[in-house]
């Protein structure tokens, strides 16, 4: 197999399958729907909810945890907000007993800012209930720590950043991060997912072969975890792209970064030597077993 025909197969074993793909919109829909009637009267299972994180971003593989934004009426917020104590806690158990409506079955947790349902599936769904500020972009979310208080997101930005982005450079920024996220579950890397596609989008930005073909994955990815060993390890935090929000680190990644650049190094000289099947190995090392032999 040629370079581009090793990543393109990689890339593809990377998605998920239309089954998982279906089943998760379709439980999206029921809580849509639910919640929709609940607090609107509404009979829709599409308005008013959004999928973000790395599900909504379109850089997720394997999908285990899927994010969820579901507009509530304003009128819930000030109604929660006069709350002497804590209306956020309460508002997240409100919510959490709408779902429960629909998904008695389900070990369905409300905490911190989020309604977690978890199915026998593996896949976690984590609601945060919102409310759209007047620039119509970015959202309230309630927050139970501490007290409770309200805080603001704006996924819609990072969203439109990546896909911007991802179009202008012939789809390689989302092949990147998904690559990266196998690279972080290979490896086990402390890394969130927002700070994957924030450090992606970063080198990409400023790498003159992003627009190119599955041709030069070899060296997107040396290049990739060159940039990355190259970070200040006293960083503490980057800004996402679109919302300009901040990313936290959750560890040190730059010494793994190292080892699998010098592994990427590896890998192009037994391919610039004709020994494919070596070459394989060390990316298999880099990205584990999803890459092909």
């Amino acid at each position: 197999m040629s370079i581009s025909d090793k990543f393109s197969s990689f890339n593809s074993s990377l998605r998920m399958s239309d089954t998982v793909v279906s089943n998760i919109l379709s439980r999206a829909k029921a809580i849509t729907k639910r919640i929709n009637n609940d607090y609107r009267g509404l009979n829709s299972d599409t308005r008013y909810s959004l999928f973000v994180g790395s599900y909504g971003r379109g850089t997720d593989i394997h999908t285990s945890d899927v994010d969820m934004i579901i507009q509530l009426p304003n009128a819930i917020y000030h109604q929660y907000d006069k709350y002497s104590g804590n209306g956020q806690s309460a508002l997240i158990q409100s919510v959490r007993n709408s779902i429960k409506k629909t998904y008695n079955s389900t070990h369905i947790s409300g905490d911190g800012q989020i309604i977690k349902l978890n199915f026998t599936d593996g896949i976690c769904y984590e609601i945060v209930p919102a409310f759209i500020n007047k620039d119509k972009e970015s959202y309230t979310y309630p927050d139970t720590n501490n007290g409770g208080s309200w805080k603001v997101t704006k996924p819609r930005a990072e969203i439109n950043a990546i896909n911007s982005a991802n179009n202008l450079w012939n789809k390689n920024l989302k092949r990147l991060c998904r690559m990266a996220r196998a690279w972080k579950q290979n490896w086990d890397v402390p890394m969130g997912g927002l700070l994957i596609d924030t450090l992606a989008y970063n080198f990409l930005s400023q790498w003159e072969y992003r627009d190119k073909s599955y041709l030069y994955y070899d060296y997107m990815t040396r290049d990739f975890f060159k940039y990355l060993k190259d970070r200040n390890a006293e960083q503490t935090y980057w800004l996402a792209p679109g919302s300009s929000q901040y990313v936290w680190r959750k560890g040190s990644f730059e010494y793994k970064a190292l080892r699998c650049y010098n592994i990427a190094l590896e890998a192009l000289e037994y391919e610039s030597n004709s020994m494919p099947y070596s070459a394989n190995l060390k990316w298999r090392e880099i990205y584990g077993t999803r890459f092909p032999i």
